[in-house]
């Protein structure tokens, strides 16, 4: 097994290879205007590094997010796009699930990461493996009595300290987070998501209404 992963649904553009045991390589930059730019090379320098061709890749696992229209659509076109040229499957994970695998913690926990508009996309854990509700986007404010007390891991969580007081690292998912976890599900014979987006709303861009149409005389 060779899980080539990768995720674009958070400002960080982060991949990583996984060889079904251990993550080999990874690599994360934080830009949230570049994923479009900074994915592709990161994925070469991270097979070259390994001394690996594309063609040794054996399965593509993807972060659906929830995340901004933008970002996301990066990675999930990219994974459905080497998953069709090598013809291997491509399994989706939720990016909030990476977040949680990350954090290491055993006890209830919320995971949040930055919606923009002044919201966050969260989701409660029993544990790091295991998701109890969400995701879901909400203002911090409107959640606040569903999380008080419990320990928050993401960007969301540090961006709003009054709702989630206790906020702890990672800020953002890790691919090789994301590999961890899909490896530990598929060897468990689980089955892993479509790798289809948790957009949770609609994009900002909209198609102007009431437009005046301009057609030759």
């Amino acid at each position: 097994m060779l899980l080539l992963a990768l995720d674009t649904a958070t400002p960080a553009v982060t991949v990583a290879l996984h060889d079904g045991t251990d993550v080999i390589a990874s690599s994360s930059q934080v830009d949230a205007r570049r994923h479009g730019e900074l994915l592709l090379p990161a994925v070469d320098r991270l097979l070259e590094g390994a001394g690996l061709r594309l063609d040794a890749v054996t399965g593509i696992v993807v972060g659906v997010g929830p995340g901004p229209y933008t970002g996301l659509r990066v990675g999930l076109m990219t994974a459905d796009t080497f998953g069709l040229a090598l013809g291997v499957p491509v399994h989706g994970v939720c990016t909030l699930d990476g977040l949680a695998y990350a954090s290491d913690l055993e006890a209830p926990f919320v995971v949040a990461t930055d919606a923009r508009r002044k919201e966050v996309y969260w989701a409660r854990y029993a544990d790091s493996r295991t998701r109890v509700s969400g995701p879901a986007v909400d203002r911090p404010a409107d959640i606040a009595e569903e999380v008080v007390g419990l320990p928050a891991v993401g960007a969301g969580a540090l961006l709003y300290p009054d709702t989630f007081p206790h906020a702890h690292e990672p800020e953002h998912v890790s691919a090789a987070a994301l590999a961890g976890l899909a490896a530990e599900r598929l060897a468990a014979g689980e089955e892993l998501s479509a790798p289809r987006p948790l957009y949770l709303r609609r994009p900002d861009a909209q198609v102007p209404k009431n437009y005046k149409v301009v057609t030759p005389k």
